[in-house]
C-alpha cells in the first residue's frame, strides 16, 4: 500500500541526514518541498534525482486533498520542509489530516528538529515542556503572552532574529526579568550559540550584537506561587 512519508531534513549540518531518509527520498514517486530551490541543493548533495514539487503554506489548502488522492491511487510521496521535521511550524498538518481521512498510511521518520536540542542543552527542566512555536506577530500576541504567564512547564518558542529583542523585552514585561532563559541560534552550524542567563541578561547580551540565524528560545516555567494561589 502506498504511503505519505514525512522526512526530516538537517537544520544546518548535512551530516545529520539519516541513511533511511536518503533511501526513502530516492525510492518515492514524488518529493514535496516547502521551497524547491532550497531542497534542490539538499537533494543534489545526496544524489537524489526524484521529481520535486512545491508544497507550502500558500498552496497547501488547495493541494492537500489532491495529493492524498494520488497516494490513495498508489503513488508513494514524501514531504520535506526547508529544515527539520515537516508539520513542526512548517506545512504538513493538512496533508496528514487529508491522508488519514482517506485511510492513507502516513509514516514519519525520526530525525532533525530544532526544539529538542535547544531544550536538552538549555539546563532547564525537560521532563515536561510546552512548545509554542512562533508567537503571533501582531494580533493576539499580548493575549498569548498573558495566557502563558502562569505556565509551570518549560516553554519553547521559535523566533526570527529580527524579532528577538522585542520578544525578550516582552518576556521581561510579562514573565519577569529574573526568569531563566536559554537562547539558541544557528544550531548544528559552525557558529552555533547557546546563551543562558536571566531574561534581562539575555536581552542585554543580544542588544549588544548583530543577531543572525534561526532562533529557539527556551524559557523557565513559572515557579513558586501558582495560578491557583491567585484565585
Amino acid at each position: 500500500m502506498a504511503k505519505l512519508y514525512l522526512v526530516p531534513t538537517p537544520i544546518g549540518n548535512l551530516d545529520d541526514m539519516t541513511f533511511r531518509a536518503i533511501k526513502v527520498l530516492k525510492e518515492v514517486d514524488l518529493i514535496l518541498a516547502e521551497d524547491t530551490r532550497t531542497s534542490s541543493k539538499l537533494l543534489h548533495h545526496f544524489e537524489i534525482q526524484n521529481k520535486l514539487s512545491s508544497h507550502h503554506k500558500f498552496n497547501e489548502h488547495q493541494t492537500a486533498s489532491h495529493i492524498a488522492q494520488r497516494i490513495e491511487s498508489g503513488e508513494n510521496i514524501a514531504l520535506i520542509s526547508d529544515a527539520g521535521t515537516p508539520g513542526i511550524s512548517d506545512p504538513g498538518f493538512l496533508l496528514v489530516k487529508n491522508c488519514l481521512e482517506l485511510g492513507v498510511q502516513v509514516e514519519c521518520l525520526p530525525g532533525a528538529t530544532a526544539l529538542i536540542p535547544a531544550l536538552v542543552n538549555s539546563g532547564l527542566p525537560c521532563d515536561r515542556f510546552c512548545f509554542e512555536g512562533f508567537l503571533p506577530q501582531k494580533k493576539g500576541r499580548q493575549k498569548k503572552l498573558l495566557s502563558l504567564q502562569n505556565e509551570e512547564r518549560t516553554l519553547i518558542f521559535y523566533e526570527s532574529p529580527y524579532r528577538l529583542i522585542k520578544t525578550l523585552e516582552q518576556f521581561c514585561e510579562f514573565m519577569g526579568e529574573d526568569r531563566q532563559v536559554s537562547v539558541s541560534r544557528e544550531l548544528s552550524k559552525l557558529f552555533e550559540e547557546n546563551y543562558r542567563g536571566t531574561v534581562k541578561e539575555a536581552l542585554e547580551h543580544f542588544k549588544a550584537k548583530t543577531v543572525k540565524g534561526e532562533i529557539v528560545i527556551v524559557l523557565e516555567g513559572k515557579t513558586g506561587k501558582t495560578a491557583k494561589d491567585d484565585e
